[in-house]
């Protein structure tokens, strides 16, 4: 199987390269690379990178991902995760290629305490999930081979995300404060892209559009963020590492104000995923586990 992979050096495309290495031949690209193209904002030498590669499928886990500078850096946002991916489908759709995009549960609006499932409404409440509503759209409208993964509250050792912030300011401050009324489950990029090479493997040997469509993709549990960040600063401080907060601090969402607002629940029902592929998903302390001592084990960056 030959794969195009962009987005190589973010937290998730870099456990793709590993997750990936098994299906086949892998072109991992990202913002940076030449002479092939794998900058979302430059649609024409992205499109010209795809025809020359001819993959059977290509793996999108570039993104803009600046939540709150989306709301004044809408353009860019927009052409990342979006009219990228129009481009993406297009090209996909002439080759006969697979797919296989990232979204957000951002593209909901959070109220309510259920998970939201695949046919649920869209409403974002911010515009980075109104751009990866647009790229969703985009890619379902030109391209019936299509896998669109939604995630919620990714993180893993590489890049930033929340985990690595909160442990970081634990051994810099006596107390934190974290919010407490915001649902989710924390999903490790490595359990992204296991998943993703299982799908793929299924695909390999054709016949399969069946499949294809929008999947719900998050480890299994619920949490929030106060008691997420209780749990890594427990695992962190059992695992050696310095931990100089002494209280966390809960508090409400409406006391940690910022400029793109926030679902309250984002929480996802992967039902569809685990019973299509036979899936069993971890709980998401396993992962956070994991991604701790992986910390703890080396100089903290």
């Amino acid at each position: 199987m030959k794969i195009l992979l962009l987005g190589a050096r973010g937290q998730l495309g870099w456990q793709l390269q590993r997750s990936l290495a098994v299906l086949g031949d892998v072109t991992a690209l990202h913002r940076g690379s030449a002479p092939l193209c794998g900058d979302l904002s430059k649609p024409d030498a992205l499109a010209q990178t795809v025809r020359t590669l001819a993959p059977d499928a290509v793996v999108n886990a570039a993104a803009y991902t600046a939540v709150d500078k989306a709301e004044t850096d809408r353009d860019l946002a927009w052409a990342i995760n979006g009219t990228a991916c129009d481009v993406l489908a297009r090209e996909c759709a002439t080759l006969g290629a697979w797919l296989v995009h990232y979204s957000t549960d951002y593209v909901f609006n959070g109220t309510g305490d259920r998970a939201w499932t695949e046919a649920d409404p869209t409403t974002p409440l911010n515009a980075y999930g109104a751009s990866k509503l647009a790229g969703e759209q985009a890619i379902t409208a030109q391209h019936a081979k299509h896998l669109i993964f939604r995630a919620s509250w990714v993180f893993d050792t590489w890049g930033g995300n929340f985990l690595k912030s909160i442990l970081r300011a634990a051994q810099q401050r006596d107390s934190l404060n974290v919010v407490n009324d915001q649902f989710g489950a924390p999903t490790r990029a490595a359990l992204m892209a296991d998943v993703t090479a299982h799908v793929l493997a299924r695909l390999r040997g054709g016949g399969q559009d069946r499949l294809a469509g929008i999947y719900h993709l998050a480890a299994a549990g619920v949490t929030q963020w106060h008691e997420y960040a209780s749990f890594a600063i427990a695992e962190a401080r059992a695992a050696g590492m310095h931990i100089q907060a002494g209280a966390i601090h809960p508090i409400p969402a409406t006391q940690y104000p910022t400029p793109a607002a926030r679902p309250a629940n984002s929480r996802l029902d992967t039902t569809r995923l685990r019973e299509t592929f036979g899936l069993v998903l971890p709980p998401w302390q396993d992962g956070v586990r994991a991604v701790v001592a992986e910390l703890a084990a080396k100089p903290f960056p």
